[in-house]
């Protein structure tokens, strides 16, 4: 199972991913929302992007499935971060925004129906979402226990377009920043709820 890697892991994986700079994908979903938005910062895991979207002036509820995330990460952000997984949202028309960086990426394909359908739920009509998935095919279980669920572009837009209200504003490939995944490349998803 994925949650219990991040309970065993969760201060290494804080200290390995509190330093990255995503400014161009803060910036992907920012320049859609207006002024001090609530953004729903699902999977969040250090707190790195909730804390940097809190600077930006946007008001951010965090959560995470995984215990220890969640007080590491409300312990940096020093506010309160939810205890909370995928399944267990019931949010309803309350966030402008919605980032769920590199955190779908470990739902199963068979489940990511139904968790879409709950940030289409909980996003207010108008409202963008970014999300990140690694670039690829199937799925795949690493050798730590992690589920990875992979798409290609091609699947991506075939993915979003059987949910009448969700609209792709832009869908954009990255390399990976880390120096140990040189060759991994991500797909940046932003979608608008109609």
């Amino acid at each position: 199972m994925t949650i219990p890697y991040y309970d065993e892991h969760g201060q290494a994986f804080f200290n390995r991913t509190i330093h990255a700079n995503l400014d161009n994908l803060y910036d992907m979903l920012t320049q859609h929302l207006p002024d001090g938005a609530h953004i729903l910062e699902a999977g969040c895991g250090s707190g790195r992007d909730a804390k940097a979207l809190l600077e930006r002036g946007y008001r951010v509820t965090a959560f995470d499935g995984s215990a220890k995330m969640a007080q590491l990460a409300a312990d940096y952000l020093g506010q309160d971060v939810l205890h909370l997984t995928f399944d267990e949202m019931a949010f309803d028309n309350e966030f402008e925004g919605i980032w769920a960086n590199a955190s779908l990426l470990h739902v199963p394909r068979g489940d990511l129906q139904d968790v879409l359908r709950r940030f289409i739920k909980a996003l207010k009509t108008g409202g963008v979402w970014y999300a990140s998935f690694k670039q690829g095919q199937g799925e795949k279980m690493s050798n730590d226990g992690r589920i990875f669920t992979y798409f290609t572009e091609a699947e991506m837009r075939d993915f979003v377009a059987q949910f009448d209200m969700l609209t792709l504003l832009e869908l954009t490939v990255s390399e990976d920043t880390r120096p140990d995944h040189k060759g991994e490349y991500w797909l940046n998803v932003l979608m608008q709820k109609a």
